[in-house]
């Protein structure tokens, strides 16, 4: 395991006081990539959160955007799953950082999508698109959300197949993990769709739930809210529509000082 530099490392090396170093990479596709930092030792935060991530601009000061945490509370280090926008300030530049280079992490996490917002259960829905999955990935390992509930089902919708890696890798990667592969082989589903790309199940998550296949497939009832709870993270569309299929449904949204029976994060930007 990486141990995290202290802060007094970081301003002795002449880096920033919140810098973190990158101990890997992956490029899951030439527009989707993740990485893995050191961990601030003073660091806490419930799986599901974000915190302010980026690099030094050329004027000096940081260059911040949000993005959720992709690993687990438990874990050693930070993980984070980002698009690649060519043209994007900070993502232009991020795209191309190597192990061993810094990345400024502020040790300040926040976010609606953990379990405190949330009203006991008996089946989470994790309902995804695109780079949304990440604060599921830090969810689904968590030991105490397999210990909230009876099933997990994260949903993750995306244009073509490839774009699928990072998510299917995570799901085939839980029967091995050390804290929840004996609940995940018995309790997550998962249900990947694509829309713009032929898979074996096409469309949008949200016309998947309204026509009822989305239950048919995975053989579970209609959201009711007497036993679904459920997370939303996505685009802007996406947020609304499920929200509105959980209203509908008699779902109510929750916060962090009022829990409910579904949470969507709608300051989610990475």
């Amino acid at each position: 395991m990486n141990t995290p530099i202290m802060r007094s490392d970081a301003q002795a090396t002449g880096l920033h006081p919140d810098a973190q170093i990158v101990t890997s990479v992956t490029h899951w596709t030439d527009r989707l990539f993740s990485f893995r930092l050191t961990r601030p030792r003073s660091l806490r935060f419930r799986s599901g959160e974000f915190v302010m991530i980026g690099l030094a601009g050329d004027n000096g000061k940081p260059l911040l955007r949000a993005y959720s945490i992709a690993s687990p509370s438990w874990d050693d280090e930070l993980e984070f799953y980002s698009i690649k926008v060519p043209d994007g300030p900070l993502t232009s530049r991020l795209q191309n950082i190597q192990p061993g280079q810094a990345v400024i992490v502020r040790p300040k996490p926040t976010g609606t999508l953990v379990l405190d917002a949330l009203l006991p259960g008996k089946r989470l829905w994790m309902i995804a698109s695109g780079t949304g999955i990440a604060p599921f990935a830090s969810l689904v390992r968590d030991p105490e959300v397999h210990q909230s509930y009876d099933e997990i089902i994260l949903t993750h919708t995306c244009r073509e197949v490839g774009d699928l890696a990072y998510g299917r890798h995570l799901v085939e990667a839980l029967k091995d993990d050390p804290l929840v592969g004996e609940f995940a082989s018995q309790k997550v589903k998962y249900y990947p769709t694509t829309t713009r790309e032929a898979s074996p199940t096409q469309g949008r998550i949200t016309d998947l739930l309204q026509s009822g296949k989305a239950y048919s497939d995975l053989g579970v009832a209609p959201l009711a809210p007497s036993a679904d709870r459920v997370m939303i993270c996505g685009s802007m569309g996406l947020n609304r529509e499920i929200a509105a299929i959980c209203e509908a449904a008699g779902l109510e949204e929750g916060s962090n000082s009022k829990p409910g029976t579904y949470v969507l994060e709608k300051a989610f930007v990475g």
